[in-house]
């Protein structure tokens, strides 16, 4: 166990508490959930940096921290939706959103079952900002006057760089599924 590996477990543990805030729907848990989200998404930076910095990057690491993202957009993904805070259309974003999170980890798993690694592309680093960025946005609505269009603009733009990010890896991993000595 190292700092950086803390950093994103103490992420993961924090998502039920930024959940359970978001459901209470009072300004002040609402300010509270919104800190304990900054904190979680900085950490998401802090722990990869301190990792690389202190050359202690290790396989726990690379495995818990996409699932600590993933947790946490997606969490907050179903807690909007459940709570009524996304119209309709932001549904269908958050659903596209899901639907492209999920396939591109069961890629990873079957190309990983293959001995054949998927790395992580610049863009989708930045999808994973916008999607994180996008979610603050949402959850400061209740808190903030005039921040919904900016709060939907960012979604628009979360769900377009991911349903991307997620046709870049099938259209490059698609000779490798077509492969059949990959599909053995």
């Amino acid at each position: 166990m190292n700092l950086p590996n803390l950093l994103t477990i103490s992420r993961i543990i924090a998502i039920p508490v930024i959940i359970w805030l978001v459901f209470i729907d009072h300004y002040v848990a609402r300010q509270v959930a919104f800190i304990l989200y900054v904190i979680a998404c900085l950490t998401d930076y802090l722990d990869g940096y301190l990792a690389r910095k202190m050359n202690i990057v290790s396989d726990l690491g690379r495995m818990l921290d996409p699932i600590a993202d993933k947790l946490l957009v997606g969490t907050l993904l179903i807690a909007f939706a459940y709570t009524g805070e996304f119209s309709q259309q932001q549904t269908w974003l958050a659903i596209a959103i899901m639907f492209r999170e999920i396939a591109v980890a069961g890629l990873r798993e079957y190309l990983g079952n293959a001995q054949i690694t998927v790395h992580v592309s610049k863009l989708a680093k930045y999808k994973t900002t916008v999607q994180l960025v996008a979610l603050a946005t949402f959850m400061v609505v209740p808190l903030v006057p005039n921040v919904e269009s900016a709060a939907n603009g960012l979604m628009w733009l979360a769900a377009l760089l991911t349903v991307y990010t997620g046709y870049e890896y099938f259209a490059g991993a698609w000779p490798k599924l077509t492969d059949k000595t990959v599909a053995k």
